[in-house]
């Protein structure tokens, strides 16, 4: 959890974080949890219920930090939404957590942020049509699950094809990279299959999951991206939203690395990006 005070602290000491920039998510009411989990599953996972089996599919330890934090997380996505179609982008210091099932937690995945936020803006309606953009170098599976039969959400993922989940789920639009694959031909697919994405669905929002484990250094990537080219991706993916004016808001995503304040860098590109493009 080190990452996510590291990536405030570097944010803070660049001086993106401002006063009035900065929201603070509550407590994500679990109506609102239920529109992409389970009851059983909520209920099972807040009081210290999951067994042995799905502890270990999730890969996380149960403590009542993480249930904290998982029942944030969520709400977080959500405002970052809301506050992106009003003012045409906002950034969050977390999220992307997108192996999380309907009824289980998978890879490091508790909740998935993504399928609570789209569902809530839908029903809320504060968005006709949302398009989940993921970059993250692992399949978003369990958010192209969730949202398997919702035609208002267009899922996208970019991952690296040999790579955790062994099993993929079908999202909208998936283009699974080779191992290996270095910064032009991989920003030549992101440009390409982001626009293929938005004419596909014409979308009044995007959620962009800026996942920085496609790291050539990232201990669970396999790909070959330079810090150069994460930093490209985030200008080429925002500054094409920008220009077709439509609403983004970020999440995090996966990164991995024992150096946290070296990952927390990488994570702060998608913000520093934002800020240069928007401010």
């Amino acid at each position: 959890m080190d990452k996510f005070r590291q990536l405030y602290r570097c944010l803070a000491d660049t001086g993106i974080l401002k006063e009035h920039n900065v929201f603070r998510p509550g407590r994500v009411k679990e109506q609102v949890l239920q529109l992409a989990h389970a009851s059983d599953y909520i209920h099972r996972f807040q009081n210290n219920q999951l067994t042995g089996k799905e502890l270990r599919k999730m890969g996380l330890p149960w403590s009542t930090d993480l249930v904290k934090r998982s029942m944030i997380s969520p709400n977080g996505t959500l405002m970052t939404g809301a506050i992106a179609l009003n003012h045409g982008i906002a950034c969050h210091m977390a999220g992307g957590t997108h192996h999380a099932y309907h009824d289980h937690g998978r890879g490091y995945c508790v909740f998935n942020d993504l399928a609570v936020a789209a569902k809530a803006l839908l029903a809320q309606d504060k968005a006709k049509k949302i398009l989940i953009f993921d970059c993250d170098v692992h399949q978003g599976d369990g958010t192209a699950s969730i949202l398997a039969h919702e035609p208002r959400v267009f899922t996208c993922s970019i991952h690296c094809e040999k790579n955790f989940p062994h099993l993929k789920q079908d999202s909208d639009l998936d283009v699974g990279l080779p191992k290996g694959m270095t910064d032009e031909d991989y920003l030549q697919v992101v440009g390409d299959t982001l626009e293929k994405a938005l004419q596909l669905s014409q979308p009044d929002l995007v959620f962009y999951d800026a996942g920085v484990d496609v790291y050539a250094e990232d201990g669970l990537g396999y790909l070959n991206i330079s810090i150069e080219g994460i930093r490209r991706r985030e200008q080429l993916v925002l500054s094409i939203l920008r220009e077709q004016h439509i609403p983004v808001a970020t999440v995090i995503g996966g990164g991995y690395d024992k150096n946290q304040a070296a990952l927390a860098r990488r994570h702060a590109l998608v913000f520093e990006t934002a800020a240069d493009l928007f401010s």
